[in-house]
């Protein structure tokens, strides 16, 4: 699968995956202030995500194969990659199959273990969604808010939203696949898995995803990790503090 993706700036290469029900342009802010020091950004889509193909399956083993495919045709080694939430869990897999084509490993506000289904309420509101009804994002966002009260996740939804023609709205996400796949998303990375290159791992203070018993197991897995906790942010670390979140990438690729 030829996976889309938005690329800009010179020198070494530094591979972006987003989370669940985005896509990589969630990470052009960032991705522009990685690229003015000296990388080469890939903001990536995943398969069912943005503008990259639609298909039936999903699973990490996959979208780890598709990293792979874009590696190769690309001809992409020795390079950063960073991965949020599912992006992270891609990441995790990806580096433990693939560790000679990773120079250091970022994962952001995700752990390897199993989470449990938790975004039913977003998946109901975005499939009631009747778009020969909703002709406007107005009318979209409003139809959104009985199903996910959260201003900033409608609008992290809305990105996803396109005109597929003149007053037509659509979904670039595949949701009925990722819908019959979403018990995927919390699968965990086997335990019998390691990574022993430089790992970090940003959470932010106000999410639940890594807490403190995850981190003997993170150390089981990535044995030269380190895990930084970013102030005053939830899962969306980098758009919630992003100049916090940036020092500490910055300071951990130059290393």
């Amino acid at each position: 699968m030829k996976l889309h993706a938005t690329v800009f700036g010179e020198g070494a290469p530094f591979l972006i995956l987003h989370g669940f029900l985005g896509m990589g342009d969630n990470w052009k802010t960032f991705g522009k202030k990685m690229s003015k020091h000296g990388y080469q950004v890939h903001l990536i889509d995943q398969r069912n995500h943005g503008r990259s193909p639609h298909s039936d399956i999903f699973t990490y083993e996959v979208l780890a194969s598709d990293l792979l495919a874009y590696c190769i045709e690309n001809a992409i080694s020795d390079f950063t990659l960073l991965g949020h939430s599912m992006g992270g869990k891609t990441a995790m897999l990806f580096a433990t199959m693939h560790p000679k084509l990773i120079k250091k490993l970022i994962i952001v506000d995700i752990g390897p273990k199993y989470y449990p289904l938790h975004h039913q309420d977003i998946l109901d509101g975005l499939n009631a969604l009747d778009f020969e009804e909703l002709h406007s994002r107005g009318e979209v966002d409003k139809a959104l808010s009985a199903y996910i009260q959260d201003t900033g996740v409608r609008l992290f939804l809305m990105k996803n939203l396109f005109w597929k023609e003149k007053k037509q709205l659509g979904l670039r996400i595949n949701l009925d696949v990722l819908i019959k796949n979403s018990s995927e998303i919390g699968v965990e990375l086997p335990k019998n898995l390691i990574f022993r290159g430089e790992t970090l791992f940003l959470k932010g203070s106000n999410s639940n995803y890594i807490v403190d018993e995850d981190k003997d197991r993170i150390k089981n897995q990535f044995p030269n990790s380190i895990l930084r906790e970013i102030s005053d942010a939830g899962h969306w670390v980098h758009a919630e503090n992003p100049i916090e979140f940036s020092k500490e990438v910055f300071e951990f690729v130059k290393l």
